[in-house]
């Protein structure tokens, strides 16, 4: 098995919106089976804690994107299930299980393209793209198709 420090995880809903909350601390670790499986922990704000004993309770699997180790890493994408939710403090820790999705999204190329259809260039189209690569918004590409 191996970890990684787990940066953030956006957990899409079922009307096709994304739906993330800031992590205190997360660890993700790789079971390194043959049902790719990986195993999530992350630690957060109890304001949350309604949600996931939802999920929880319903048992549903949920498309969740997480980013790994660096900001900077794409985004890998998963298929969870909520296994815990536990109170510690003013927080909660939420234990999920599932595979790793195999189709990455390429959201450098597509962020890339994204940048160069609006007409950027030079030092402005390579700050832009830093920062996004960091902050990772949603592309058009992405909310134009929950649209349709």
């Amino acid at each position: 098995m191996k970890s990684f420090k787990l940066l953030s995880v956006h957990f899409e809903r079922n009307d096709g919106e994304f739906f993330s909350c800031p992590l205190f601390d997360g660890i993700i670790i790789n079971e390194e089976n043959s049902r790719r499986s990986w195993i999530l922990e992350m630690f957060i704000d109890k304001e949350h804690k309604p949600v996931f004993d939802e999920w929880l309770e319903s048992g549903e699997v949920l498309n969740a994107k997480a980013v790994i180790s660096y900001p900077e890493n794409e985004p890998a994408g998963f298929r969870l299930a909520v296994y815990a939710v536990k109170e510690i403090g003013d927080h909660i820790s939420i234990l999920l299980k599932g595979p790793l999705k195999r189709v990455r999204s390429q959201y450098a190329e597509h962020l890339l393209e994204e940048l160069i259809a609006e007409g950027l260039q030079g030092d402005e189209m390579l700050d832009r793209f830093r920062s996004d690569m960091k902050n990772r918004p949603q592309l058009k590409r992405d909310r134009d198709k929950q649209n349709s």
